[in-house]
């Protein structure tokens, strides 16, 4: 491991002032002092100009929301359903009492449903130990259902001006150039010599401010996708692994487990206006939601007559679609057919209820998009 260490570190505050939505341009540096530490880091004093919903308020329910939601999604795709979801569940009472279809079909094609799952979870809790609201610190935050280390503080710091710093994947990634650092930033202790290090870093005044800059700074100038935009950085004079020309070997990150691959037939019953859809067991990937008919198997279309016919009589079937579907461990591979049946049962629903009330798998989404167009 090498790390950059000096008795006595120039720190550059600067001002980050938001342009556009990819573009940064950095004004005025406001100060120049010199810290006695031995990991410094970088503080940042920022102008919000993105106009993030969740950025624009202290509401500590608001930002618990919205930093579940940024787990593993673009902050692009998160707005949209953030504004539904307080539109609908505004508080933690609504939250907490909320039925589970009409909180998945809210969370529908965000994935990780065990996020939503938690989140209710956590709400009960609230309502239950803590009078109805989110818990005011650090260390109460983190029993909260669903919350880690990195939730914990990014609440805390920026709904409740707690001094603790938020470690994502932007953070060690700008740490780990900073410092040169060669730790592998997806193990666990490494998250956690990192918080320790920035806990003495972290602006006491300014908590939220300095997080949200830190993570801003990864994720738009010191990117871990693509060449880090070192000409635009405002602390690139402080950064070791730029001066050493190491920007683009840094961080060390081990590989995930490869994906394993399923091929599945999924099955489109249909009768009028009306669908076959079930919902998945408990305990599988993607319980709770509901999807067609899936088959973790290649059926040839004598198979698929075997099997439909002797149920619901088949009128017609049809190939349709094929695509791939990527969970974090798996990849299904699906090819699609349409049959049109004589009759139905109860797991028969309307194409209104698909579209508006039962929560669909994400598997599913692109197969009623396509039938959506044939059907226009």
């Amino acid at each position: 491991m090498y790390l950059h260490s000096l008795s006595y570190s120039k720190i550059y505050v600067a001002k980050i002032l938001y342009l556009s939505h990819d573009m940064y341009k950095i004004g005025d540096i406001i100060d120049e002092f010199t810290h006695r530490k031995k990991f410094p880091i970088i503080g940042l004093v920022w102008d919000i100009k993105r106009l993030l919903p969740w950025r624009i308020t202290k509401d500590a329910y608001k930002i618990w929301i919205s930093e579940i939601m940024l787990q593993q999604t673009r902050v692009e795709a998160v707005i949209p359903y953030f504004e539904r979801f307080i539109t609908k569940l505004p508080t933690l009472e609504a939250l907490a009492m909320v039925d589970d279809e009409t909180l998945y079909k809210l969370w529908e094609g965000l994935g990780y449903y065990r996020r939503a799952r938690f989140l209710k979870e956590a709400a009960k809790v609230c309502m239950d130990t803590y009078n109805g609201r989110l818990p005011n610190t650090y260390k109460e935050l983190l029993t909260l259902p669903g919350v880690g280390m990195y939730t914990a503080a990014a609440i805390a710091s920026i709904a409740f001006d707690q001094a603790v710093p938020a470690v994502d994947g932007n953070v060690l990634r700008v740490y780990a150039r900073v410092h040169v650092c060669d730790f592998d930033i997806a193990k666990e202790k490494t998250k956690r010599f990192v918080f320790e290090e920035l806990q003495q870093e972290v602006d006491p005044n300014n908590p939220g401010d300095y997080n949200q800059a830190m993570m801003e700074l990864g994720s738009q100038v010191c990117i871990g996708n693509g060449t880090p935009r070192c000409n635009i950085c405002p602390i690139a004079s402080s950064c070791s692994a730029y001066k050493q020309g190491l920007q683009n070997s840094l961080p060390v990150k081990s590989k995930l487990k490869e994906r394993r691959k399923q091929n599945h037939t999924i099955l489109i019953l249909r009768k009028d206006h009306m669908y076959y859809v079930h919902k998945r067991t408990k305990g599988i990937l993607m319980e709770h939601m509901y999807e067609f008919m899936n088959i973790e198997h290649v059926l040839k279309k004598k198979e698929i007559e075997q099997l439909i016919d002797p149920m619901y009589g088949i009128v017609k079937i049809k190939k349709f679609t094929s695509h791939t579907h990527v969970y974090s461990h798996v990849e299904w591979n699906m090819q699609a057919y349409v049959i049109d049946v004589k009759q139905i049962d109860d797991h028969f629903v309307s194409w209104q209820m698909i579209q508006e009330k039962l929560p669909m798998a994400g598997a599913m989404k692109k197969f009623i998009q396509e039938i959506e167009k044939e059907t226009s």
